[in-house]
């Protein structure tokens, strides 16, 4: 017991003779501190008092897929600070392979007694995997916000880029230099942005929705590297993909297999994360508006959270393109 005085006290900025009035519901202490203890509480992960574990903390969990590619590490910057701003201790749960999955995550909040929850890069984003622990979201009540698309019947509130106008803006772009023969690497079949990013390229090229211009890959520079090279031997010149990652991937492939980027092979990402200034050639890429959409999706979690309602519209955010060194006149030019 004295050990977790300390620690608690420690971590809220106290004394511990606070925390042991706030533990016992003790007067004279005033709110804002109260609530530092108990989230300091929640955050070192003690169990709270039986009588006060009816009330939420004002603990955020923020639940991404990795952090090894850049732009997830990117956006928990933007969604911490934010959440700090607001008063909020953000939980950063991030997935790792063999590690805590989503749905453990979400239990693993739920215990918290956080005040809510966003995803981004979740297995909303997937149509064929499993949405129970979303559901059990719902069934609490508890606030929740998902950052890019998702499948449309868990009925949360969106914060989204436009992957029509990323689409549009990466195909024109391509076209202005002279290729004809465009392909696409994009995500798993029942990834919901890179679905919409197909019907976009379907629109604007007329391409069939088999069509052998489009490959499939997993979120990796090495499922990109296998799906780039059908592309590339198939006499694809511009390459579009659904992310950064797959982009450096595609790169890869084309020298591979003796072409130069971009004389040979343009290739074209999307994220605009970190460090792609910096790689060889500097990335062509369609940027999405990380820090706008970070604020945007705790503006919308604190809404609901303080029970102001919120509107369960999808909110798209336009894209920028950002040309760099890896496009180019196609070859004969």
């Amino acid at each position: 017991m004295t050990k977790r005085l300390t620690e608690v006290a420690k971590k809220a900025g106290v004394s511990e003779a606070t925390v042991s009035r706030v533990l016992n519901g003790r007067d004279g202490v005033s709110e804002a501190t109260r609530t530092a203890v108990l989230t300091a509480l929640d955050v070192l992960g003690y169990e709270r008092p039986t009588k006060l574990r009816g009330e939420r903390a004002r603990l955020v969990g923020l639940v991404l897929p990795e952090l090894q590619n850049p732009i997830f590490p990117a956006l928990a910057e933007v969604v911490t600070g934010s959440l700090a701003q607001r008063g909020y201790t953000p939980a950063l749960c991030a997935r790792t392979i063999g590690g805590v999955s989503e749905m453990d995550y979400v239990e693993m909040l739920l215990d918290h007694q956080v005040s809510g929850v966003i995803f981004a890069g979740g297995s909303y984003a997937l149509a064929d995997a499993r949405h129970d622990h979303y559901r059990r979201l719902t069934d609490r009540g508890l606030p929740v916000v998902l950052v890019n698309a998702g499948v449309d019947e868990l009925g949360f509130p969106r914060v989204s880029t436009d992957d029509a106008v990323a689409v549009e803006q990466a195909y024109g772009h391509l076209r202005s230099l002279g290729h004809e023969r465009i392909g696409m690497v994009l995500g798993p079949e029942g990834h919901v942005p890179s679905r919409r990013k197909l019907d976009a390229m379907i629109q604007a090229a007329g391409l069939p929705a088999d069509s052998e211009y489009v490959e499939r890959s997993s979120f990796s520079m090495e499922g990109a590297r296998v799906a780039a090279t059908k592309l590339v031997e198939r006499g694809v010149t511009g390459i579009i993909c659904a992310s950064d990652v797959l982009a450096l991937g595609t790169i890869r492939a084309a020298r591979r297999l003796g072409r130069a980027v971009p004389t040979d092979v343009s290739v074209v990402g999307f994220d605009d994360s970190a460090f792609m200034t910096c790689t060889d050639p500097p990335l062509t890429t369609v940027r999405q508006p990380i820090e706008t959409m970070g604020q945007a999706a705790v503006d919308l979690l604190v809404t609901q959270i303080e029970g102001a309602g919120v509107l369960h519209d999808e909110l798209l955010f336009e894209p920028e393109l950002v040309v760099r060194g890896s496009t180019a006149p196609a070859p004969g030019r």
